[in-house]
């Protein structure tokens, strides 16, 4: 089936034809149906095949096809993280270009006056996360009232975070009567299943979930390093192929910023993406990241989720991600749709427990590269960055009196 089979406005067709969708993915060809007939949907997908186009296409489809009676938003889609809510309403700018369909994103961390502004114009959809919502509907500016759609996005995430109250409440204050809920999530398990049927009505639900829960686009792999060598490592990689675009995951903010000025140190230009950066600039980095400004994106796991920047060549876990399903979620920023990708995983002795708990949940044991003890020692020695390479600086320091290190 394409694309050009469904019974949506010519006006979306074209504009799919325009942004390259020829054909559906899985999860879109199961749940565009169900939505466009008015069921509710539970939907369980991995990360990377398509689950915003899967709701956006049919909304967008539902509410073109039918005038508002009121300027208040007729749909609502939560999400949670300002990056996700941002990256959604991109997507359904995208697909619902010309269909005349106002979106809006109500996002914390920003200043509220321009999302005032375009609540009291008038919007038809509203990308938000948690908090803001409820502030602005508090104050009078958002009203639920005339909501058709309550799309709940990678609700497996706003569990994780503490937003099942959020997420009832947003359900409660909308209508019951008329609205069809759309609950999306990459992975299920007994808290997930019981929240999606607290808030579904006689769902459809669709399921795609292989028994490799990485996708079949990702080779992944891992070598051994010790933790104050990765720096080290992630120099020689970058460098041995410095055309590709890369998203490298450390630990914690602190280590973020760490890693950049390594990076700097030795010539390699990347930024950081973490929870210590104001929104507007983190929008901005990946911006630049997106357009191939900066081709090194380094960050906590605050972008594990639901960020689909085209073009992502290679993923690194600097540090093992401490939860082990994160670790899927993490290395889906590659290989998406029907593109390939590569990620590697740096293993120090200290996070052996976590990789044999990663290998647990995948299944099966992540392949390993096997570096033998004179390459392991030529990529520190090969390194630029003087101030930690010590051997390096004898060996320079040797070579301009003549004589030649022998320990």
């Amino acid at each position: 089936m394409r694309f050009s089979d469904y019974p949506i406005s010519q006006t979306i067709k074209d504009q799919l034809e325009v942004l390259g969708y020829k054909r559906p993915t899985d999860i879109q060809f199961k749940a565009i149906s169900p939505i466009l007939n008015g069921e509710d949907v539970f939907g369980i997908a991995q990360t990377g095949t398509g689950k915003t186009a899967a709701f956006a296409i049919p909304i967008i489809h539902k509410l073109s096809a039918s005038k508002a009676k009121t300027k208040g938003p007729r749909c609502i889609v939560m999400a949670p993280t300002r990056e996700l809510a941002e990256q959604i309403k991109q997507e359904f700018e995208s697909i619902g270009k010309g269909s005349n369909i106002r979106i809006t994103a109500i996002l914390g961390g920003l200043e509220q006056d321009q999302q005032i502004r375009e609540l009291k114009r008038g919007t038809d959809v509203v990308v938000a996360t948690p908090g803001r919502v409820f502030d602005l509907r508090s104050q009078g500016y958002l009203s639920l009232d005339s909501i058709q759609f309550l799309v709940l996005d990678e609700a497996d995430r706003m569990l994780d975070l503490g937003f099942a109250h959020d997420m009832k409440a947003i359900h409660k204050l909308s209508p019951q009567k008329n609205r069809q809920t759309l609950f999306f999530s990459a992975t299920i398990d007994k808290k997930i299943k019981a929240l999606a049927y607290e808030l579904v009505r006689d769902a459809i639900r669709i399921q795609i979930s292989p028994k490799d829960p990485v996708s079949k686009n990702i080779g992944h792999s891992f070598i051994r390093v010790e933790m104050d060598d990765k720096r080290f490592f992630l120099e020689n990689i970058i460098k041995e192929y410095e055309e590709l675009k890369y998203v490298v995951f450390v630990r914690t903010k602190v280590r973020c910023e760490r890693v950049v000025a390594a990076m700097e140190r030795v010539g390699i230009h990347s930024e950081a993406l973490h929870g210590g950066i104001e929104q507007k600039e983190r929008f901005q980095v990946l911006e630049r990241f997106k357009s191939g400004e900066n081709k090194v994106l380094i960050t906590t796991d605050v972008a594990a989720r639901g960020i689909d920047i085209q073009g992502v060549d290679y993923v690194i876990n600097y540090d093992l991600p401490e939860q082990a399903e994160q670790y899927v979620h993490r290395i889906g920023r590659t290989g998406r749709g029907e593109n390939k990708g590569q990620a590697l995983s740096f293993c120090s002795k200290e996070e052996e427990k976590v990789l044999e708990e990663t290998e647990l949940y995948l299944g099966y044991d992540i392949d390993e590269i096997e570096i033998s003890k004179g390459d392991y020692s030529a990529i520190l020695k090969d390194s630029e960055d003087m101030t930690y390479n010590w051997q390096k600086l004898l060996d320079d320091a040797n070579e301009e009196d003549g004589t030649q290190n022998i320990w």
